[in-house]
């Protein structure tokens, strides 16, 4: 089975080839971002605890490192491609590869001896408990 490109039906011989034009652009942009990684990060807050969840698909968590250092927390690695099939032909690779770095500061309420850090799934969750003795009170004014 042969792959052939799909053109858009289409009466205007100028529409149709500015769309190419436009497509081969927008193609050949991306493709100088073919060897980054930047995982998708969501940071939420409950009043014990600070949650971050990192989608980092098809890695293993040996190639995941996990820093806290001045209050910046840090997730590191690396994510490469498998060439174990050599007889493969790839048409298309929109999948990302390469080294990533996310960093992120992290408030004075953090117990630094109370961070757990879990991946399950290609999702890496890591909680980080608030210390309760630096986290603000309201004082009642008399």
């Amino acid at each position: 089975m042969a792959l052939v490109k799909y053109n858009r039906p289409n009466n205007d011989l100028f529409s149709r080839k500015f769309n190419d034009i436009v497509d081969e652009f927008f193609n050949n942009s991306t493709n100088f971002r073919n060897d980054s990684f930047m995982p998708i990060v969501d940071i939420s807050e409950t009043e014990t605890e600070f949650e971050v969840s990192a989608e980092l698909p098809g890695m293993k968590k040996e190639d995941i490192e996990v820093n806290l250092e001045n209050g910046r927390l840090t997730l590191s690695g690396e994510r490469n491609m498998e060439t174990e099939q050599e007889e493969k032909n790839y048409h298309r690779v929109e999948s990302r590869y390469g080294k990533f770095s996310r960093s992120f500061y992290l408030p004075d309420t953090i117990d630094e001896d109370n961070i757990k850090a879990q991946y399950q799934d290609g999702v890496l969750n890591i909680t980080i408990g608030k210390n309760s003795e630096k986290v603000k009170k309201q004082i009642e004014i008399a």
